[in-house]
């Protein structure tokens, strides 16, 4: 089944019934990276791309016009940290594992996800009202 452009591989259409629930889908896109990449998809759809180099990888992720999180599976952990520090860009990268919050952390997007931060101290410091006070000779 194609759907957005590229292959269903598991779930793909709401079930039958009262409520609004919507299977865990799969979709997988070999050449094209379409529309669909340009939303930004609140439920449970993981778009997986087919690409044949990091840096079309990189592409891909990048074009994206939002950036929350992401992040890099690799045998190469500093390989994989040094392609989320400096080339990956979202607000919150980790390498061979999921994005997932933290109140010890701080959290939050760029592009059009996001501005600033939640949690951690730079989060509690998007609350505060800094004054500075200055007075003439000292």
């Amino acid at each position: 089944m194609k759907k957005w452009g590229g292959k269903v591989v598991l779930g793909g259409s709401a079930p039958q019934g009262a409520g609004a629930f919507y299977p865990a889908t799969v979709v997988v896109f070999e050449k094209d990276h379409p529309e669909v990449h340009r939303e930004e998809i609140f439920g449970p759809v993981a778009s997986v791309f087919i690409v044949k180099s990091t840096e079309e990888a990189l592409a891909v992720a990048n074009s994206s016009p939002y950036g929350l999180g992401g992040g890099v599976f690799t045998r190469d952990v500093k390989k994989g940290k040094e392609l989320i520090e400096k080339e990956l860009q979202a607000g919150f990268v980790v390498v061979n594992d999921y994005v997932k919050s933290d109140p010890r952390i701080p959290f939050g997007g760029i592009k059009e996800s996001g501005y600033g931060r939640e949690l951690g101290h730079f989060g509690i410091m998007e609350f505060v009202n800094i004054k500075t006070v200055a007075v003439a000779g000292e």
